[in-house]
């Protein structure tokens, strides 16, 4: 399980209401020991959790981590976080996970960047270092073409496999897009970002490649 796909599936939400099933729980668990993102999700939770005991006055019932006899019955530490709420606790959770997860996304961040020139012929590998999880910001620099409607930039992993596709659109002044990376459990190596030129008609072509090194710090 990636950043992306545990943010999508609301996956700190429904582990902290036990919601989730054995297997996607495992795999929770061992991504948001490397993601600093998720793991501040389950800690603001499991803050709220003791905080709400106070506030509804009652101590909920412990839950059960696993069901015995499902081969799932290793809790370990984690087991404290899977306390039963009352309908209006569930409900004030969510929205205080909700919120701070807004805010994280609106605070204002320094991130790394590195400037990928598409339309130059062997120009250097930046290099970026950026933490476990983080996120970081390349520069797209575009060569403005009238042929073109728009733009569509890819980027692939070290494994060449494609991570994700963002649209660009096209502009006759502007030949530089800031493109925010968000940040996920990625390995260090070498990775590259294709630009695509989207014609009128909908025709693509390959415009440039770039490659950039990915260091990952402490």
């Amino acid at each position: 399980m990636n950043h992306d796909e545990a943010v999508q599936l609301m996956t700190a939400e429904k582990y902290l209401l036990n919601e989730l099933s054995p297997d996607v729980r495992d795999q929770f668990e061992e991504h948001f020991f490397d993601c600093m993102d998720c793991a501040n999700d389950v800690r603001a939770g499991a803050v709220f959790i003791e905080k709400s005991k106070a506030v509804l006055g009652e101590r909920p019932a412990l839950v059960p981590a696993r069901t015995p006899g499902t081969g799932h019955e290793k809790a370990g530490w984690l087991g404290w976080l899977r306390p039963a709420f009352t309908v209006p606790a569930i409900a004030v959770l969510l929205a205080v996970i909700a919120y701070q997860s807004l805010t994280d996304r609106v605070r204002p961040q320094v991130l790394a960047s590195a400037s990928l020139n598409i339309s130059a012929r062997g120009s250097a590998s930046p290099a970026i270092t950026i933490g476990k999880g983080e996120g970081f910001l390349l520069l797209v620099n575009i060569t403005p073409s009238p042929g073109y409607s728009s733009y569509v930039a890819d980027m692939y992993d070290p494994d060449g496999k494609l991570e994700w596709s963002i649209k660009i659109p096209a502009s006759t002044t502007q030949d530089q897009w800031p493109v925010q990376v968000p940040g996920a459990n990625r390995k260090p190596g070498n990775y590259s970002l294709e630009v695509r030129g989207i014609s009128g008609s909908g025709e693509s072509n390959v415009i440039g490649r770039r490659s950039f090194e990915l260091q990952i710090g402490k």
